[in-house]
């Protein structure tokens, strides 16, 4: 009788330690189920954006943000006023030009030239100014913003 008890309570630990791996297998594979998931949603909202943004993009392009022809724009710099012309060619900005700098420092004012080529990628004068040229590329920033706002649609 005393080895029936001790097979029945080893039959019933076993049956519950299976049982209980059992529900563990259960939970891991509803974890990676739900991280499964949650990638696909991650990688259907990015598609979405994606295709926003090249809808948005081919809209703006269609139409273009920016009236043809050169524009002039002028803003304070570090040691003066800057002037730029800024060209728009179908409905985009393809070239500025800085026509006018008078009291600028060289050293400065070749630095801040860098914000251009941001401002020609961005088609847009919403981007960082040059670290080390602030004000000078501060002006130049601004002044294209003069010359594109003339240019707005």
């Amino acid at each position: 009788m005393k080895d029936f008890l001790i097979r029945s309570f080893s039959l019933a630990a076993v049956i519950l330690i299976l049982a209980g791996y059992d529900q563990v297998l259960k939970d891991r594979s509803k974890d990676e189920e739900i991280t499964k998931l949650e990638a696909q949603v991650t990688k259907l909202q990015q598609d979405k954006e994606d295709a926003i943004g090249q809808e948005n993009e081919k809209t703006v392009n269609a139409k273009g943000a920016y009236s043809d022809g050169k524009w002039e724009g002028e803003a304070k710099g570090f040691g003066g006023m800057i002037n730029v012309l800024v060209t728009v060619e179908n409905g985009a900005v393809s070239e500025i030009e800085i026509t006018s700098a008078d009291g600028e420092d060289k050293a400065y004012l070749s630095m801040a030239e860098d914000i251009i080529p941001k401002i020609m990628d961005a088609q847009s004068t919403e981007v960082d100014t040059i670290s080390g040229a602030t004000f000078s590329s501060t002006g130049i920033r601004d002044a294209v913003s003069e010359a594109l706002k003339q240019a707005e649609q």
